[in-house]
């Protein structure tokens, strides 16, 4: 029997697996964040990637080169790679748990073994135990107590969700298609893609057509399914290729609104909706709105309608969570949300002079080509010391002067460390046009530590923006503990700007957070952290997240041509 092609998932934690035990042997940081991208782009990816492996084609991926493609091939077709069998063994399997433990790493770990013998977890708890781990240079009580606190709780086990980023692509392409078809008159999506939620599940979609039948056939009959679930003349459910689950629903013209409405949700704005309704003597479904008394039933076909009819303006999808948007719709009070439009550049990205993957005429052209008036060339200040922060700043200003219609900015982002200071001194820092500060390392530290950490990193003169606020990262790490009511205090009194950053799986500030942060007094920055020229489109994701935050262009230092925004800097 044909061995089964193995899931993208389970081809990013073999690389991922791969990497860890490579960074045990001692491999090069460059070899290790090849295979790391690799995985995560794989994860991400709609296409079964072992299918395009053999095919030949794993190579159209980026970050997946010759050589993790033939990995990927082999992996394909005997479940396991050499590379992986020589390295287990020459290293215990185990000793990747003792890496992750936090406080520890690679070289750590690796002497915990070769000098005291531990192989795992167990290993590691039992020499903390016994007062064995201070032996070794470097390490001491402190260390044995954090050790043994972090292995008493174990971080649960993040539940893996679709990112907004991963589906909005395939959403497109379903949305489109349905478009095409001669019987389609008005096509959306719904549910929580149409609110913009940072992870999704199922994908929803609502239409009304002149042969709806025809057009549910048409819909399970599109190239990219792979399985239909369900099939009726207004319904349809269909599993594609890439594993997203898609429902359609051709509903009557007359009722396209409500139906639009409801399956746009959330189930807490819609409750919410149907309770102060019943309290004026209305009834709401999907189908109706249904005079108690009169018996009378109101039928909208567009959204805007259904909401004049029970006395609300028009609320933008994102907004729809029940965090108080209907009392602002009743009193007028709404915020007129930032727009993709509205922003006019782009303050946090990449090159190959850190760990970027594209040039700095790549990134520039493609920014300028998608209608960013400025960018921040912001790579990391410890990719850059000996002279090369001096070179790349003519290299900026060399290929500013080739390239009309944009300003680009000599930038950088900095780490916050430990103690609050960053990796770059001040006479340096103050030459740059845009400094980005953010933490990298030490997320296990107190909320108290990580607090302070980042108000000391904001009473630097030269800081102009936290990135990444939180740290989080969705499906991987969760937000390290921050008083986000100090920061934002921190934030105002500094004239520090906050992040929302807009990789997918960062979002960073979430939503939430965003809002408060407003109502703070704080000015944000959305920007893409892109680290290669297809990252740049990502900005419509931050302005999503900055959308379901209440944040308007005005709280946006980017929304602002360059020589405005500039004015804001608190130097």
């Amino acid at each position: 029997m044909a061995r089964a092609l193995p899931p993208n998932s389970e081809l990013a934690d073999r690389l991922e697996y791969l990497a860890d035990l490579l960074e045990l042997d001692g491999a090069d940081s460059f070899r290790l964040a090849a295979y790391r991208r690799a995985a995560t782009r794989i994860r991400d990816s709609a296409a079964p990637v072992a299918r395009l492996a053999l095919e030949g084609k794993a190579t159209q991926i980026p970050g997946v080169g010759g050589t993790i493609a033939a990995k990927i091939v082999e992996l394909s077709e005997t479940g396991d790679l050499q590379a992986l069998a020589k390295l287990r063994a020459r290293l215990p399997g185990g000793l990747v748990e003792v890496m992750h433990v936090p406080g520890l790493g690679p070289k750590t770990a690796r002497k915990l073994w070769t000098d005291l013998g531990v192989e795992s977890a167990a290993d590691l708890k039992a020499a903390a135990e016994q007062g064995r781990l201070r032996e070794l240079s470097g390490l001491g009580p402190k260390t044995e107590e954090k050790v043994l606190k972090a292995l008493a709780a174990p971080k649960a086990k993040l539940e893996r969700k679709t990112l907004l980023g991963r589906a909005l692509p395939a959403v497109a392409q379903a949305l489109e298609a349905l478009r095409a078809h001669p019987a389609s008159q008005r096509v959306s999506e719904a549910g929580s893609v149409r609110r913009r939620c940072e992870t999704v599940r199922d994908l929803d979609l609502i239409a009304t057509a002149t042969d709806p039948a025809a057009l549910t056939a048409y819909f399970v009959e599109l190239p990219w399914v792979l399985e239909v679930a369900a099939h009726g003349p207004t319904k349809a459910t269909v599993v594609s290729h890439d594993g997203f689950r898609f429902d359609l629903r051709v509903v009557p013209p007359e009722s396209y609104g409500n139906l639009l409405q409801h399956f746009t949700g959330s189930k807490a704005h819609n409750v919410a909706l149907r309770e102060e309704a019943v309290r004026r003597g209305l009834s709401v479904s999907e189908y109706g709105v249904t005079d108690v008394e009169t018996e009378e039933v109101f039928h909208a076909a567009g959204e805007d309608e259904l909401y004049a009819r029970l006395g609300y303006a028009w609320i933008p999808p994102e907004l729809r969570e029940n965090r108080g948007e209907l009392e602002a719709a009743r009193e007028g009070t709404l915020p007129e949300l930032v727009e993709l439009a509205d922003l006019q550049g782009d303050l946090h990205m990449h090159t190959d002079w850190s760990d970027g993957r594209d040039t700095l005429e790549d990134m520039a052209g493609t920014a300028a080509a998608l209608g960013r008036k400025y960018i921040a060339i912001c790579d990391h200040a410890k990719r850059l010391r000996e002279g090369r922060l001096e070179r790349q700043a003519e290299e900026i200003a060399d290929l500013a002067k080739r390239l009309s219609g944009l300003t680009i900015l000599s930038g950088v982002e900095v780490d916050i460390r430990r103690n609050g200071t960053v990796d770059m001194d001040d006479e340096t820092l103050a030459a740059r046009d845009w400094v980005m500060a953010s933490i990298h390392g030490g997320f296990d530290a107190s909320r108290d530590e990580l607090t302070k950490r980042v108000l000391a990193a904001m009473e630097n003169p030269h800081v102009d923006c936290i990135g990444h606020p939180t740290g989080r990262k969705i499906n991987r790490r969760e937000a390290y503990d921050l008083d986000l009511e100090a920061i934002f205090a921190g934030a105002v009194e500094t004239g520090t700007f906050l992040e929302i950053n807009s990789q997918a799986d960062r979002l960073d500030l979430k939503d939430v957070n965003a809002k408060a942060a407003v109502e703070a007094g704080v000015k944000l920055v959305i920007s893409t952290d892109a680290h290669e020229v297809a990252h740049l489109e990502a900005l419509e994701l931050g302005v999503a997240q900055a959308r379901r935050g209440w944040v308007s262009a005005a709280d946006v230092v980017n929304s602002r041509p360059w020589a405005e925004a500039k004015k804001l800097l608190n130097r």
